[in-house]
């Protein structure tokens, strides 16, 4: 009689921790996959976000038979299409299928790719249209938003319309890269294409094809990676640490020094412009402008003779909210405001 009393209480306890540990082992389940859907849900935000980076009312972003995926080891989010309107500035924007992903043990990496075509459209009559053979992407994020972004896109060709003047702009570029990161308050900026051409509609092919990279910061603004800093650049500062333009044979122009933007978005700043091969690049502009070739003769050995008749030169460039000159006294033109 105790033996078989004895037996029963040890199958009861038994039955009670194996009742405590599936239990246990449901409760995990339930705050995993709670967890998963979470960071499903900030995956799509951030990636959103990462698309069209404004931080305010009036924006939204949408995505079109959103599929969550991946469950339970990585993260998956799928979109058959993209929308996004900014009733704020009257722009609105279509981009193909997102696929987006991330490891559950880092979430805050991600990784996602970008199906063309895309188009975006403005109050103010500017149409552009976009087609590209791959776009893919990576963001690290952290607690303060999006800490660094990579961007490459491969084959992209582009068109711009305006619907007031009529005027096409198109530009194709082999690959395209754009490197974004925080630095402390600042934002890091590397941006870079191959083989790239720009053509203006009824206008001869002013920019000839051309490989070309910027690296530049820009103070107090590491909030424009993620949308979070909504003043834009209007009174922002920087420093451009280089940017290059090469035409091939040797053809090569770079600019370099600080910057700045007033509240009116005019640009001021003293730049140190160098160009290697003086004379063929003169040539490359008078086919490009055979009107204007005199003038390009003058300024061609004007130049060459502040570099003491050499075909390398180098001269200050000097804006002053958006007036440009060579020097200071030599007029270039107007720069428009951003």
């Amino acid at each position: 009689m105790a033996a078989s009393s004895q037996s029963g209480s040890s199958q009861s306890g038994s039955s009670k921790k194996f009742w405590l540990l599936g239990g246990g082992v449901l409760l995990v389940i339930a705050l995993y996959t709670g967890g998963w859907f979470y960071a499903a849900s900030a995956l799509k935000t951030t990636v959103l976000k990462a698309i069209a980076p404004r931080d305010q009312a009036g924006v939204s972003g949408e995505c079109s038979n959103i599929e969550f995926r991946g469950y339970p080891f990585r993260i998956g989010l799928f979109c058959s299409k993209i929308d996004v309107d900014d009733n704020v500035n009257g722009v609105s924007a279509t981009f193909g299928a997102l696929r987006s992903a991330a490891q559950v043990y880092a979430p805050g990496n991600i990784v996602w790719e970008l199906d063309a075509p895309a188009e975006i459209r403005t109050s103010n009559g500017l149409s552009i249209s976009a087609q590209w053979t791959n776009l893919q992407a990576s963001l690290a994020t952290r607690l303060q938003g999006v800490d660094r972004s990579s961007t490459v896109i491969e084959g992209l060709k582009a068109m711009a319309v305006s619907s007031y003047t009529g005027q096409t702009i198109s530009f194709d570029a082999a690959r395209t890269e754009i490197h974004l990161r925080q630095n402390g308050a600042d934002l890091d900026g590397a941006i870079s294409v191959q083989d790239a051409n720009t053509a203006i509609k009824d206008w001869p092919q002013i920019f000839p094809k051309m490989s070309a990279s910027i690296d530049l910061t820009i103070a107090g603004k590491a909030g424009l990676i993620d949308g979070s800093d909504r003043s834009g650049l209007n009174g922002a500062t920087g420093e451009l640490r280089r940017i290059v333009a090469d035409i091939g044979d040797g053809k090569v122009m770079t600019l370099t020094g600080p910057f700045s933007f007033d509240e009116q978005g005019l640009l001021s700043g003293k730049f140190k412009l160098e160009i290697e091969q003086l004379g063929p690049w003169g040539d490359s502009l008078k086919q490009a402008f055979p009107d204007i070739a005199s003038t390009v003769n003058t300024a061609t050995k004007l130049l060459k003779s502040l570099a003491g008749g050499g075909d390398k030169v180098s001269v200050d460039l000097v804006v002053n909210r958006g007036n440009a000159t060579v020097s200071g006294f030599i007029p270039l033109g107007r720069i428009p405001p951003i």
